[in-house]
């Protein structure tokens, strides 16, 4: 029994191959069968020797094959092709055979990105496959970088239409056979000199769409400044093109993702920024630097991300890109629906063609408004997704300035309520083989990106303030005035010219629908994040109460303690929140008392803070520092809060606190320690901070060492921190951004974090504030170098 093309790509079996090989020969003397001539095709590509292309055949004997085989008559025309695509060749032959071979592989490529393909019987092998086996993929590339030749000081040109036929036919054969794609990722010429296909209109989204496919595959970034004139390119580009291309960039800007288990933890991040210190900035960075030095290219790219769909391109251009490459449509867009729209709009074209060769497009039938806005959405998804990672890139200053300047928050402002936010209709578009509900519909992948672009732009930035409108900065003025505190500088700085008009800024919006979320919606969590990354940094009273009267401690309490969220990642994010909007602020804990009025309330919402203390614990450490802060003020309202608050209560009391120290000491350890779990590490040594303010450190470390043995595990708890702490100031003395985090959301100064960790930490015995005056001789293991580990 022949083997099968997908066994015959699979690394399993490859060693069979061999052996069955040799076996259906019958050595090296016997008459080959066709489905073995494959074999020794697929074998000659593997090992670059023996049976590689067609030509090494004659034509008679593969017609006379192909009669069994029923090959398509593919092997005889990539023959003609070679004999056709020869230097001098004028090359008119040789796409006449491209235009043979392309409905023989578009047919099979449709049905395969449809899902209509029918098992065929074993004898059958499909005619991409065969195409490729054959030698046709490498043939077609060299023909393609033909152009790339000079002969006598003459660069060699062919025509955009049959380079147009070589992409297509290249793209159709990389989505039905496996391997095809990194292959070509593996010729890194040829992948750099497919950009330079892109600068013809007619041959853009074919070369597009491959480049896509072949980049996700590629082991090793290419770096976009060796793509020749990469400037010019970019600049020609018009909108729609652009928007396309971003797909391409989001590929190249991005870090890779090494494949490593341990690539989250700090102790691998560490060690690779060690070594990026040695090599250099890497290909992303490298990258992110080319775009930004072409001119314009962040102000089209935010032109892009706010025009509305009345401004995007006519129903004539989308439906040319429908007509000639189908293939993109699957990732775009609702195949079917979009076909049969098209199709429509073929029957009535007039027949003539424009100087590019496309049909022209009737006025009578119109492309429905729901396709226009989901073209729409498709493209922002890009464009706003390489604006989110130019943000959180080296220049990322740099790339704020700009996008205030170019006033993309008011222009997103703008689109909130019919574009990013809109409601479903039941005749709303989504990805083929996908529902409106699927969190990869581009409908939900658009608004968490754009969530995801709020994060990232208020984070730790003070232009977060270009989320509101004047009239909401007026009244932040208003609460700063009341409250007889300074207004915040970055208030006053902020260019009114820049914030979002209306009647609502675009903080607010989120307000509104993140109230209105269903319980299950996959957008909580991203909602919280964008609201919480707007409190983050020093904390302002002004920006909390804002959000205090906007309802949205309550609705966070609801989601907490009524619904009984059991995600953990949006209860994380809500904890984290709820920590922000409440720390240090006395209206707050009021407000949080006057909900939680009951024993039973507050238990609920004690047991979703101790099911998880990873996910809890930003809260357990706002409410620490509060109630530090409250112990230490004269003021009737806060001590009315202090009597009544029964969160106050409960972490005021010592076994309570200890119980959390004892917890988040023991849940994390230096190997598995990740940007996410380090605030455990963090939040204890707040509480151990607070406690050597008071003078009561020894007493907290004797009742750790306490808790230790009556768990059965002298030792375990307080070598694990003294390793914990170690790493901490290998960790923190060296990166500035992380300290000045740590300082601006305790209120405690770094200088303080440090001589609390070096007291931890004294080699001294006799110390009584260091941990090893609690670890039994036994039982110390604090010398290991865990960074080896």
């Amino acid at each position: 029994m022949a083997a099968t093309p997908a066994a015959a790509e699979s690394g399993a079996g490859r060693g069979r191959r061999a052996a069955a090989t040799v076996a259906a020969w019958g050595g090296w003397g016997g008459r080959p069968r066709p489905a073995n001539i494959l074999l020794q095709l697929r074998q000659g590509q593997l090992t670059g020797r023996g049976l590689v292309r067609a030509v090494q055949f004659t034509e008679t004997f593969l017609t006379e094959r192909d009669k069994q085989s029923k090959w398509s008559g593919i092997p005889q025309l990539l023959l003609k092709l070679y004999a056709t695509s020869h230097l001098h060749s004028d090359f008119i032959e040789c796409q006449n055979i491209l235009k043979e071979i392309s409905p023989l592989l578009s047919m099979e490529a449709m049905a395969f990105v449809t899902e209509e393909r029918k098992l065929t019987q074993e004898t059958t092998y499909p005619n991409t496959y065969v195409f490729d086996l054959f030698g046709g993929v490498d043939l077609l590339v060299e023909i393609l970088m033909r152009p790339t030749i000079s002969i006598r000081g003459q660069k060699l040109k062919i025509s955009d239409e049959m380079s147009k036929d070589c992409l297509s036919i290249l793209y159709n054969t990389c989505v039905c056979t496996e391997g095809v794609t990194k292959r070509l990722a593996e010729k890194n010429e040829f992948v750099i000199f497919l950009f330079t296909l892109m600068t013809s209109k007619k041959t853009f989204l074919q070369t597009a769409t491959l480049i896509e496919d072949i980049l996700g595959v590629k082991k090793e970034m290419i770096r976009l400044d060796e793509v020749p004139n990469l400037s010019s390119l970019v600049s020609n580009f018009d909108q729609q093109q652009l928007a396309n291309f971003c797909r391409i960039l989001a590929v190249t800007i991005s870090e890779m993702d090494t494949g490593n288990d341990d690539k989250h933890t700090l102790l691998a991040k560490n060690a690779q920024q060690k070594k990026s210190l040695s090599l250099g900035p890497s290909a992303a960075e490298i990258n992110q630097a080319a775009l930004l030095s072409i001119p314009g290219f962040v102000e089209r790219l935010c032109k892009l991300a706010t025009r509305k769909v009345s401004e995007s391109t006519g129903t004539a251009s989308f439906l040319q890109e429908l007509e000639e490459w189908y293939t993109w449509l699957d990732n775009a867009l609702v195949l079917d629906a979009l076909m049969r729209v098209a199709n429509e709009e073929s029957e009535h074209s007039q027949g003539a063609s424009e100087e590019n060769g496309l049909p022209h497009t009737s006025t009578r039938t119109q492309l429905p408004q729901s396709m226009k806005i989901m073209h729409e959405i498709m493209y922002k998804l890009e464009v706003l997704y390489v604006l989110c990672v130019l943000l959180m890139g080296r220049q990322r200053n740099q790339v704020h300035r700009m996008i205030a300047e170019f006033k993309l928050i008011p222009g997103l402002n703008n689109l909130f309520d019919k574009l990013i936010w809109r409601k479903h209709s039941a005749s709303a578009l989504v990805l083929h083989g996908h529902n409106q509900n699927c969190d990869c519909s581009p409908d939900i992948t658009l608004k968490i990106q754009f969530l995801r672009l709020l994060q990232s732009f208020s984070d730790h930035h003070e232009n977060k303030y270009l989320l509101l409108n004047n009239q909401e900065l007026n009244e932040l003025s208003a609460i700063s005035l009341k409250a007889n505190i300074p207004e915040v500088e970055a208030v006053l700085n902020t260019d009114r010219s820049l914030v979002c008009d209306g009647k609502r800024g675009l903080l607010t919006r989120l307000l509104q629908v993140m109230k209105k979320e269903p319980a299950e919606s996959s957008f909580r969590f991203w909602q919280a994040r964008a609201v919480e990354s707007f409190l983050r940094g020093t904390t302002s009273y002004a920006d909390q109460m804002f959000l205090l009267k906007r309802g949205l401690l309550e609705h966070i309490l609801y989601c907490i303690v009524d619904s009984e969220c059991k995600s953990r990642d949006v209860l994380q994010s809500y904890f984290d929140l709820l920590g922000e909007l409440m720390k240090f602020n006395v209206d707050a804990f009021k407000r949080f008392n006057k909900y939680i009025n009951t024993d039973a309330k507050f238990q609920v919402f004690l047991k979703q803070i101790n099911s998880s203390l990873v996910d809890s614990n930003m809260l357990v450490r706002c409410v620490t520092l509060s109630l530090d802060r409250f112990e230490n003020q004269v003021d009737m309202k806060v001590a009315e809060v202090l009597s009544e608050c029964r969160l106050l209560a409960y972490i005021s009391q010592v076994p309570t606190q200890m119980s959390f120290l004892f917890r988040l000491i023991n849940i994390i350890h230096v190997q598995t320690l990740t940007q996410e779990n380090v605030s455990c590490l963090n939040t204890s040594l707040v509480i151990l901070m607070l406690a050597r303010r008071k003078e009561r450190l020894p007493l907290y470390l004797r009742l750790l060492q306490r808790m230790e043995h009556s768990k059965k595990y002298p030792g375990f708890l307080l070598n694990n921190f003294h390793n914990l702490l170690r790493f901490w100031q290998q960790h923190y003395l060296h990166k500035d951004k992380d300290s000045t985090c740590l300082e601006n959301s305790s209120c405690i100064s770094f200088s303080y974090w440090k001589e609390t960790v070096s007291i931890l930490l004294n080699p001294d015995r006799q110390s009584p504030s260091a941990l090893v005056s609690y670890i039994e001789e036994p039982y110390m293991d604090i010398d290991r170098d865990f960074t080896e580990e």
